[in-house]
């Protein structure tokens, strides 16, 4: 099988989804001639011409909010912030797209993706470098995807582009070059449905994006010390896989939850209240949260803020007690 990056896996599904269907198109800041600041979008421009690649102008509350229109009007469009932070400009059209199928009684479609690339690891500041999932989780009717390997954004972009919701597809800048294994033939991946990247029986490390990499190191060292960890990795938060989550947690007792967002209300809380909910009784300690310093993050030393191997280490280390 060949062997691809997580931004090529991008480029990939959008381009084939355009070839697919004639009703997808791409809006976004300098996404079509540059072919994003960040170079996913590279050679759709000239595939498939202005009037399905759109340069749109420093609004992003303005071309969000022409998406969910042009979603509602038959089309599908993806919708790309050139950066995760903006989209607290466009809230108004994720929110109210999100609730649109609701509102019209099963009448309205919204089948509008959001492409967001976030997180920090760039050393781009405060207002470049939030994860911003934890913002979004409390709109109903949004879905929110977060891939972690190439395999897993190919497919999972090609399902969000063909769901008639709005998607919220949230990629970490710093994982676009990662390598992974991509079939060449055609695939999707079900939305809700958590992969268990590694199997263990003493305790579940629940990993979003990229604190994956770091849980996976993490459980490397902590085999030497006789620890053995499964990880978890959810894909989708809304749809979350709880049966997959559950039967975790049955295993091993024992639970670890690490996102690189702020650990308060962060994505962790909402899993660890779902274990709390539902699993209880398969605990043997409390649950600990890894997530980054409640501090916006600067310029420089960026690694003072965000979590890492360490802080899932000392983690497990608590659970374990």
């Amino acid at each position: 099988m060949r062997t691809i990056t997580i931004g090529q896996a991008i480029n990939e599904a959008q381009r084939e989804e355009m070839e697919r269907d004639p009703n997808v198109f791409l809006i976004g800041e300098d996404v079509g001639v540059m072919g994003g600041v960040l170079g996913q979008n590279v050679g759709l421009y000239e595939k498939f011409g202005p009037n399905r690649v759109l340069d749109a102008p420093i609004c992003e509350s303005g071309y969000a909010e022409f998406g969910v229109g042009a979603a509602m009007a038959g089309k599908r469009p993806i919708v790309e912030m050139m950066f995760a932070d903006f989209a607290v400009l466009a809230v108004s059209a994720i929110g109210n797209g999100a609730k649109m199928r609701y509102c019209a009684a099963g009448n309205l479609k919204t089948p509008v993706v959001f492409r967001c690339p976030q997180g920090g690891g760039i050393n781009a500041g405060a207002t470049h470098s939030q994860c911003i999932e934890g913002w979004f989780m409390n709109f109903p009717g949004l879905k929110i995807v977060m891939p972690a390997t190439p395999y897993d954004f190919k497919g999972l972009l090609k399902t969000a582009i063909r769901d008639d919701d709005v998607v919220l597809f949230l990629e970490h800048k710093t994982m676009y070059g990662i390598k992974g294994e991509v079939p060449e033939e055609e695939y999707t991946i079900p939305l809700g449905e958590a992969k268990v990247v590694r199997e263990g029986k003493d305790v579940t490390i629940i990993a979003l994006q990229a604190m994956l990499c770091e849980a996976m190191d993490a459980a490397v060292q902590l085999e030497k010390e006789g620890i053995s960890a499964e990880i978890i990795d959810p894909r989708t938060l809304i749809p979350l896989d709880k049966k997959t989550i559950g039967k975790s947690v049955a295993k091993t007792g024992r639970v670890v939850i690490a996102h690189e967002g702020p650990k308060r209300g962060g994505a962790g809380a909402e899993i660890s209240a779902v274990i709390s909910e539902n699993f209880y009784s398969s605990l043997k300690s409390p649950i600990v949260r890894v997530g980054a310093a409640n501090c916006p993050l600067p310029f420089v030393l960026e690694e003072c803020i965000l979590p890492n191997k360490e802080d899932i280490l000392n983690a497990v280390y608590t659970a374990m007690k």
